[in-house]
């Protein structure tokens, strides 16, 4: 048999060649191509029969067809912890035989998280896999936390096929890998980390996962753009990607869904970190407006929708006279581009000039606004400081701006409007063509003033 060749995939997207280059074809990236060596033969692609379960390659009745009609549903399956934060963004409880990855920043507390569903699932049988830490460092963190169950067991190994064993034996309801960058498969020759060894583990453990119906979460990397480490087919083969978001230097997480097989995408869940582990925020609304300036300009309150919860924000401007030659677009939390063009469009419909102005934009707590619903807001808070004049602090608004100042339709308005309300502001600001479409105004509180709006110049004349 010719001996194999050897090739080169990078470690940021996977990308394969059969020469090293310094600078990866696939993405761009340079210094990132790693030399990975095929396994000998084939049986590395064939596994044998093991006690955990997994098939020798013959045909067995797991892999015979099955006729739609005739396969059988039972009840849907979930465990839940009764943390409605965690539970909302699972999309109603962890489903079974459900298969996770969460990411985040180092020291973000993706690992506190993990140890905590041992306090969140005590009747629960749990298998913590950790790669990075020896038991009695897990064990310190479950004390802190407060996490004393004869539930949850630890494993400190990275052999797949050693895990594979030790699932067999505990039969587990939940298995918690920490993190899937630390795990290998013997009979690949690449190092732990590599994009062949995260994506074959992946699948050894997904496999596992579906054929014994048990919940997995794997723990994952995050590279210095913010992605997940590792081949991007890892994101296709979960069924639930999860992104811990948030501030090291402030108390305050977001669990944000990406992608859910069985929820709503998009959803956040919202903890505060204290030195007993991570507290849910019921009512993230109120916890971001509550440092909230009055009379000041600058300000405004917008409503996004993050999956199914409306979230009210306050959006921060400031507009100051530039001292270089090209004026300075900063935001945090809000797209550069799109406030380039509600700048463009506040300079040509409402006559505000800001071409020799700083102009710095702050979504407040720390969230991420990508939502086209809250440019209204923006546009109003940019227009505010620039006249330095506050804004109607009982308004909130809600509309994406157009091009030519039009105000345009937005989604959800009803869910938005009874958030506005159960705040206590007085007044909510939509697009006029909402204004026609609300279908039960009856379930919307009485003292609300819901006021349709067209233009944009029009919107900037009311609240200022």
């Amino acid at each position: 048999m010719a001996k194999s060749k050897p090739k080169f995939v990078c470690q940021e997207c996977g990308y394969e060649s059969h020469k090293w280059m310094g600078k990866c074809q696939g993405c761009g990236a340079w210094n990132t191509l790693v030399e990975e060596r095929p396994a000998e033969e084939v049986k590395a692609r064939v596994p044998k029969t093991s006690s955990n379960g997994s098939s020798s390659g013959k045909s067995s009745a797991a892999a015979a067809p099955e006729r739609l009609t005739d396969v059988e549903l039972g009840e849907e399956a979930r465990l839940r912890t009764e943390v409605a934060e965690f539970d909302r963004v699972m999309g109603g409880g962890i489903m079974q035989g459900s298969f996770s990855l969460i990411a985040g920043d180092p020291g973000i507390g993706k690992s506190t998280l993990m140890t905590e569903l041992g306090r969140y699932l005590p009747q629960k049988t749990i298998l913590y896999v950790t790669g990075e830490e020896s038991k009695r460092q897990v064990k310190l963190r479950a004390n802190r936390l407060g996490v004393d169950t004869e539930n949850m067991y630890l494993l400190a190994e990275t052999n797949v096929e050693e895990i594979g064993n030790v699932v067999a034996k505990v039969e587990p309801d939940l298995l918690v890998v920490d993190s899937i960058q630390t795990i290998y498969r013997p009979d690949l020759s690449s190092a732990p980390g590599s994009v062949s060894q995260v994506r074959e583990s992946t699948a050894s453990l997904l496999k596992m996962t579906k054929e014994q119906e048990f919940s997995t979460f794997l723990v994952g990397h995050v590279t210095k753009k913010g992605t997940i480490a590792g081949p991007r087919v890892l994101e296709h083969m979960v069924d639930t990607v999860l992104y811990f978001e948030g501030d090291q230097h402030h108390a305050y997480r977001i669990l944000r869904s990406v992608k859910n097989r069985f929820g709503a995408a998009n959803e956040i869940g919202v903890f505060e970190m204290r030195e007993s582990g991570l507290e849910e925020v019921p009512n993230p609304s109120e916890l971001f407006l509550s440092e909230r300036s009055y009379g000041v300009s600058g300000s405004a309150v917008v409503c996004s929708m993050e999956g199914t919860r409306p979230v009210l924000v306050e959006i921060q401007a400031l507009v100051t006279p530039s001292s270089y030659g090209t004026p300075q677009r900063t935001t945090t939390g809000f797209g550069s581009q799109r406030l380039q063009m509600i700048l463009a469009v506040l300079e040509k419909r409402a006559g505000l000039t800001f071409s020799d102005y700083d102009v710095f934009i702050n979504v407040a707590g720390g969230v991420k606004l990508d939502e086209p619903a809250v440019d209204l807001g923006v546009a109003i808070a940019a227009a505010s400081s620039f006249r330095d004049v506050p804004t109607d602090t009982r308004s909130v608004l809600i509309g994406e701006v157009g091009l030519a100042g039009e105000i345009r339709t937005v989604s959800q308005v009803e869910p938005r409007l009874k958030e506005i309300g159960k705040l206590g502001f007085e007044r909510a600001v939509i697009p006029q063509n909402n204004l026609d479409r609300i279908d039960d105004r009856s379930s919307l509180d009485a003292d609300i003033a819901v006021t349709g709006a067209k233009k944009l110049q029009d919107v900037v004349e009311m609240v200022l």
